[in-house]
């Protein structure tokens, strides 16, 4: 793939609203098969797009990568055929497959930009499109066939199927979900929820963040207040439009002993009813001659 149709692919990505690593070499000490300026898009199934290394690096980019997707935060990866002490700054991986040379690439996460879906149309649920937009989250009218897109739902309709878009929200995983209305109406509602308790504790009423709102723009501000307290939380979770399981979870190569991501793209075999993960076809070959052998080793 050249520079450029990785280019276009990302903005495509990009314009989609799909979540993908870009992975660049910015060092590259030799014998590398890879050269500073190399790049490569991890996607959200582990699948790698473009050029940063052998199948090694590459399996070590990929496990890289779907962590860096799923925390949301850059990471230069440094990655050297022998051990080396933790440095500031990097993630440093031993990746004993290598060739001889060291390579430090340059990760950065390319996610959606939060979803926010409002129901009802009062003067606060038109706030929040404003304010949203100004914050640069996307906000659009609910939508129960897109929740699994979805980072927050906010309930502004004053009264109208507000119970139903609770459970709803409720039952798909919104990791944020909010009632606007009084404390005592807000109350009133939860506990007609046909759900149980540990969920009805998970709903916001009031919505937002008690900091003495009274305007529609002002209320609207501080719901994404507390929407962003929520997702900076060490215990958050992000919402991805995953099209696959999730695989950010790593395994250990049985032969070279190298972290790889337990990823439907990554190398790997069936054995008994257990799945083996590899960096590459060489030590998934090498544990097919003898599998017991390598088994708990």
């Amino acid at each position: 793939m050249t520079t450029r149709a990785l280019h276009e692919r990302a903005e495509r990505l990009r314009a989609d609203g799909i979540p993908f690593v870009h992975a660049r070499v910015v060092l590259a000490e030799r014998p590398t098969s890879a050269k500073p300026g190399d790049e490569a898009l991890v996607l959200e199934d582990g699948s790698i797009e473009g050029f940063v290394g052998g199948q090694c690096a590459e399996a070590t980019v990929r496990a890289q990568g779907l962590a860096a997707m799923a925390s949301g935060d850059t990471v230069l990866l440094r990655i050297s055929p022998s051990p080396e002490p933790a440095q500031s700054g990097k993630v440093v991986v031993h990746n004993p497959c290598l060739s001889g040379g060291t390579l430090e690439i340059f990760m950065e996460p390319v996610l959606p930009a939060p979803m926010v879906r409002v129901i009802g149309h009062s003067p606060i649920a038109n706030a929040l499109a404003t304010v949203g937009a100004a914050l640069g989250y996307q906000v659009e009218p609910w939508s129960l066939a897109e929740m699994r897109s979805t980072d927050a739902v906010v309930v502004a309709s004053h009264g109208f199927d507000e119970e139903k878009s609770l459970v709803d929200a409720l039952d798909a995983g919104i990791p944020y979900v909010g009632l606007v209305a009084s404390p005592k109406r807000g109350r009133a509602v939860i506990d007609s929820l046909d759900v149980d308790d540990a969920l009805k504790a998970l709903v916001h009423t009031p919505a937002g963040l008690d900091i003495g709102a009274r305007t529609p723009e002002e209320v609207a501000l501080s719901i994404f207040a507390q929407i962003i307290e929520e997702r900076s939380a060490p215990h958050r979770i992000r919402s991805l439009p995953l099209l696959t399981e999730p695989t950010s979870v790593t395994a250990i190569d049985p032969i070279c002993k190298m972290s790889v991501a337990a990823a439907p793209t990554s190398i790997h075999v069936d054995v008994d009813g257990i799945r083996y993960y590899f960096c590459c076809p060489g030590c998934k070959d090498t544990f097919l001659v003898d599998p017991t052998s390598h088994i708990g080793a």
